[in-house]
């Protein structure tokens, strides 16, 4: 077996192989056992509401029955057609960035993707832990390519005489290298995503809002698109431990943070604009009116 002459050294392995080995399993528990968050109460339809949508046939009636029990939720995003974003199967008003996963059968707030790796869907509640499972991940592979690269060095030479031994580096080494280098797109993609503040579903279709998709809507500046994951205490970035900004319904917006003149903003043109079509220049006054609701 291959041992280390040091025993310093042997004890800095180690150390830092368990301080990996213990990030790497509670992030990935994490992923697995945080429940995705599903849109509160206010966001179901009633009995009443419920029976008059499905009584009626009429798609423009529908249509304004949905945009009148959204004129009191902070929602600003709309389907491709400029309608209000409704889940026939949860029988809600979807908030913003919420999708309906086929998978878990639920609508989850602010969904990224469903992980086969994790068996569970990644949305508000555990994204910043598969983010950190994934850099955990990272590491965790990098180091144990790094610790056995120089036996590999020595199975090279010839100065590994135990077949077993050349077979444990040759293993460890080839699977190491294989998990480093595709976990490395992955995770480098995702830190693109948190850095443009996107998820995976809007980066393959971007938001509607009330002036047209906009793939930069809740892009808010680099600082801030990191805050909205990991939160504003920064010692608790690199922990598996809640700390995202918000609770998943509303996001801050960059029509929002540009806004001008908050004293504009009247709640009868947000609600006028949740059931007509929208004159040009309305989706500034409509977001301040929503700043202001949440």
């Amino acid at each position: 077996s291959v041992t280390l002459s040091n025993p310093v050294e042997k004890v800095a392995y180690l150390v830092v192989f368990h301080i990996l080995f213990v990030l790497f399993v509670w992030t990935y528990w994490k992923s697995i056992f945080t429940l995705p968050v599903q849109p509160g109460k206010k966001y179901h339809m009633s009995y009443a509401d419920q029976e008059r949508y499905e009584n009626e046939e009429r798609p423009e009636v529908q249509r304004q029955i949905l945009a009148e029990i959204a004129r009191k939720l902070p929602v600003y995003t709309r389907t491709g057609s400029g309608g209000i974003r409704f889940c026939d199967r949860c029988q809600l008003i979807k908030p913003d960035r919420c999708h309906h996963c086929s998978v878990c059968a639920v609508c989850v707030l602010k969904m990224d993707h469903h992980c086969p790796w994790v068996n569970n869907c990644i949305g508000f509640s555990n994204y910043k832990f598969f983010l950190l499972f994934l850099a955990y991940s990272l590491l965790y592979c990098l180091y144990i390519a790094a610790t056995v690269f120089k036996y590999f060095i020595k199975y090279w030479t010839g100065e590994l005489t135990n077949g077993r031994s050349k077979f444990h580096v040759l293993f460890l080494l080839f699977v190491a290298i294989m998990f480093f280098v595709s976990l490395m797109f992955l995770f480098g993609y995702h830190c693109w995503l948190v850095s443009r503040n996107r998820s995976t579903l809007e980066a393959f279709s971007a938001p509607v809002f009330q002036n047209g998709p906009d793939k930069n809507g809740f892009n808010l500046g680099f600082v801030k698109n990191l805050q909205q994951v990991f939160g504003e205490e920064k010692k608790l970035w690199l922990l598996p431990i809640a700390s995202s900004q918000g609770d998943g319904h509303f996001f801050p917006m960059r029509a929002l943070c540009e806004a001008q003149n908050p004293l504009l903003a009247n709640e009868e043109q947000w609600e006028d604009d949740g059931i007509d079509e929208e004159p040009h220049g309305s989706g500034e006054a409509s977001s301040l009116a929503i700043e202001r609701e949440t």
